[in-house]
This record gives structure tokens, C-alpha cells and sequence, in this order.
């Protein structure tokens, strides 16, 4: 499994924020924090992989946006907010290298962390980023791989994965306050704990699963359905509305 991430802009406390208040992200603890989630994924036996290509733009290091990985292909988003639109292009190239590429263009948007890949099922959310020509433009070139697709509607959080990842088993973790979990079909679901309302963003790989430190509760949650955790600290990416999701694009 690739892990491909991106080093903090140094601009990064002028990044994109929907909905969450406005707090200063303090660059060098970012970068100390980044520094400790790639070494995560490292021993937990991802290849990881930095870029540097897109420093000047402040919301960089949330390289999930930038493509959504299938088994056969990469598909390049188009970006829903205008002060990220360049950033696939920075990245294409190192892209190319890993799997063929296909791309979503404008007027269609479609970003990375609202697509989430259970097995050959895409949940798709439309979101304040993602608009129904994206989800329509990924589902065409999904589907004709035999893909199934099936479109949620986000609530006052910024993407999909803000509110549902998927655990190892399949099963997915739940704020259904910020979706409708009758849209998830006949997917089971464990809702998140009404503390932690961010705590619905996990990462799985092989098997365990990586979700922020300050999680307590649901990391006490995600144990009780039988699964090994690794907690991490991101604190400075949770105040532009990051998760434990946003800050790698995973290749597997």
C-alpha cells in the first residue's frame, strides 16, 4: 500500500474553513504532528510517500481531496472551493506514476474525502464540496468498472468521511447527525457517541484502525467491536477541519 501525503503549507493557517470557527494552526506543531502520523502509517507498513509540490497553497496537506483511489485507477478531482483548484494539477504528475488516471472537470466537483470505497461500493456524498455533476461524473466511470455507487446527502459537516468511514469488517462508524443513516442502505452501523461528534473519521489498514488522540470515547467504542486502534495526535489539523482521512490519499 502507497500512502501518499503532503508537508504542511506554511500558509496553512489561512486555510479553508465551512464549518468549524476559526482558531491559528500552528505551523510548527503541524508539522511535528504530520512528522508522527507518517510514521504511523510507516509502521503500520504503508509505503510513504511526501510531497512538496503544492506548499504555496494553504490547504495542501489534505491530499485525500486530490483523487479518489479505486482498485484500477485514480480519478483526479475537480475541487469545490476555487482556492484549491490547482492542487490536483501539482500532484498529476506523481499521480500518473501510481495507476492510470481519469479526470472529473468543471463545472462538475468532486473531492476525495466525500467518497468512501467499501469493497465495490462508493458512498458519495454531496456536500458543501462535492455537487450532483460530480457524483455523476464519478459514478459514470465507476459504474463501467462494476462499481456500485449510491449518493448521500452531508449536513453541516464539510465531507462524506467527516461522518462515516468504514471499519475493517465493513460495518461503518456513524454520526447520524450529520447524515441520514437510512441513505446507507443495507449497510450496519455503529453510531458515533454524541461527546465526539468528529469521531465517525477513522482509518482503517489491515485490519486496525488509526483515529485522533483525543477520541477517547471512541476508541473505547471501536475496541468493544474487536478491533486493535493507533491513536494519533492532530489537534492542529482538527482546527481546519482535518481528520485522520484527509491527510493521506491510500493506494492499496
Amino acid at each position: 500500500m502507497i500512502a501518499l501525503t503532503h508537508l504542511p503549507s506554511p500558509h496553512i493557517d489561512a486555510c479553508q474553513r465551512t464549518f468549524v470557527d476559526h482558531f491559528p494552526v500552528d505551523y510548527d506543531a503541524a508539522c511535528s504532528q504530520h512528522a508522527d502520523y507518517r510514521r504511523l502509517l510507516g509502521e503500520l507498513g504503508a509505503d510513504v510517500r511526501t510531497s512538496t509540490a503544492n506548499l504555496n497553497y494553504p490547504d495542501c496537506v489534505f491530499i485525500e481531496d486530490v483523487a479518489v483511489a479505486l482498485d484500477e485507477l485514480l480519478v483526479v478531482a475537480s475541487m469545490g472551493s476555487n482556492s484549491r483548484a490547482l492542487e490536483p494539477l501539482g500532484v498529476l504528475d506523481e499521480l500518473q506514476t501510481l495507476r492510470e488516471v481519469e479526470r472529473v472537470e468543471q463545472p462538475a466537483t468532486i473531492e476525495g474525502g466525500d467518497v468512501l470505497k467499501v469493497g465495490r461500493d462508493l458512498l458519495v456524498g454531496r456536500s458543501a464540496r462535492t455537487n450532483q455533476l460530480g457524483v455523476d461524473a464519478l459514478s459514470r466511470i465507476a459504474r463501467r468498472r462494476g462499481y456500485r455507487v449510491t449518493s448521500i446527502d452531508v449536513l453541516d459537516c464539510l465531507h462524506l468521511k467527516t461522518a462515516c468511514t468504514a471499519l475493517p469488517d465493513g460495518r461503518l462508524l456513524v454520526n447520524p447527525t450529520w447524515l441520514n443513516p437510512a441513505d446507507l442502505g443495507d449497510f450496519e452501523c455503529i453510531m458515533t457517541l454524541e461527546p465526539e461528534p468528529w469521531g465517525a473519521n477513522t482509518l482503517s489498514i489491515d485490519g486496525l484502525v488509526v483515529l485522533a488522540r483525543e477520541h477517547e470515547a471512541t476508541a473505547e467504542l471501536i475496541e468493544k467491536c474487536g478491533f486493535e486502534i493507533r491513536r494519533v495526535d492532530i489537534s492542529e489539523f482538527a482546527k481546519a477541519e482535518g481528520g485522520v482521512t484527509c491527510l493521506s490519499l491510500l493506494i492499496r
